[in-house]
């Protein structure tokens, strides 16, 4: 059998090479004279920089020296060069929660993510593409941007809530995108304002207090008066410039970091599970397969919302190959594209609870992917 392994990272736990690599060892275990292609993905957060790195041929990762994280402490910067000439950066590398000693929902900046594209733009990176996902501020990019040259009468690079006290921001200075344009991956349809938006949503989870999600809202939605304000801001369609829309899904990824670029720089939004897959290769290798295994942290409703799983089930569905799911934690029984029941596993079952499988991930990784080879010994030919 010709078998595809294409997780996902399990999020605080292993890397998504280290979870296909451990499924590979367990399946080939059973069923050594199998071909396994593995193929670790990301969706624009966490692990977009490993995905790119080990499955496009030529790219290569580039230390961008010590950046400023979310908290203002130094963190090393990174980026890759792909053989196109386009850079690829990924926000959580070096503004993500993680890094992040204590939360600060009010004070979190994206400064660091501005000096890594700086770098990379000075490199001569001919097109950018920016994961977006993880971020631990709600700063619309403000600290980023700040680091490519806009400026203002006040601080761009104290978080979210000091964009309230601005009074003008000056473009004079910001960088020019690079020639081939700015691609912008995830998996997020949030707006940048309102009840659905980067405050609402998202700040509760950077430790945002509902009277803080007030403030971020309204600080926003100054920032975004400023930094719309100028005509030549928003993104190009049919030779058309066209005002950057708050409203627009996917401006509120990030903390509002969408937004910042698509107004800037003109930026696209992309959905960044889908982008990715078409990056590595991942329809084709999964059409010349006899089966895809995939797999998350967790599986739940949200998994089939745009996200890395439920695009790669919707892939091989359209291919006719069947799917296997391994997660940490299966929420709810995943189904196929025509919606039958696939076969799947939950480490927390496997393990027995999810206190052991967190303890050893590996370990029941290697146990998963022996169960799937067994299920196929067993499955029709």
């Amino acid at each position: 059998m010709r078998i595809v392994i294409a997780p996902d990272s399990f999020k605080g736990s292993l890397s998504a090479l280290d979870v296909a690599q451990a499924i590979a060892a367990g399946w080939a275990a059973v069923r050594p004279g199998d071909s396994l292609t593995l193929i670790p993905l990301a969706d624009g957060g966490e692990g977009t920089l490993d995905a790119v790195e080990s499955s496009v041929p030529g790219a290569r990762r580039h230390d961008a020296g010590p950046v400023t994280g979310p908290d203002g402490r130094q963190t090393p910067g990174a980026w890759l060069s792909l053989p196109d000439g386009t850079a690829v950066v990924e926000l959580a590398q070096m503004s993500g929660i993680p890094l992040m000693r204590s939360l600060d929902p009010l004070g979190a900046s994206t400064e660091g993510l501005g000096q890594v594209i700086r770098r990379a733009l000075d490199s001569g990176a001919s097109r950018l593409i920016i994961g977006l996902g993880g971020s631990a501020s709600t700063d619309g990019a403000a600290g980023a941007l700040s680091a490519l040259g806009l400026r203002s009468d006040g601080t761009l690079t104290a978080g979210g809530a000091a964009l309230a006290s601005l009074g003008s921001l000056d473009r004079s200075q910001l960088s020019s995108p690079p020639p081939g344009g700015v691609t912008l991956l995830t998996d997020v349809s949030a707006p940048l304002l309102g009840p659905a938006g980067a405050a609402a949503v998202f700040g509760p989870q950077k430790g945002a207090s509902t009277s803080e999600v007030v403030q971020l809202d309204a600080a926003l939605a100054h920032f975004a008066e400023l930094l719309g304000a100028d005509p030549r801001s928003g993104h190009v369609t049919g030779g058309t410039v066209t005002t950057a829309d708050p409203a627009r899904p996917g401006t509120g990824a990030a903390g509002g970091a969408a937004y910042g670029f698509v107004a800037a720089w003109g930026a696209r939004i992309e959905p960044g599970a889908e982008y990715l897959c078409a990056l590595t290769g991942v329809p084709a290798a999964i059409a010349a397969a006899d089966l895809l295994i995939t797999g998350e942290g967790r599986f739940d409703a949200t998994s089939s919302t745009g996200k890395l799983v439920g695009t790669l089930i919707g892939l091989a569905g359209e291919r006719g190959v069947p799917v296997a799911v391994i997660a940490g934690q299966l929420a709810m029984a995943p189904v196929g594209y025509d919606g039958s029941p696939l076969w799947a596993a939950g480490l927390a079952d496997v393990a027995g609870s999810a206190a052991a499988a967190m303890a050893d991930p590996t370990r029941w990784l290697r146990e998963a992917g022996a169960a799937a080879a067994r299920a196929a010994d067993h499955s029709p030919e």
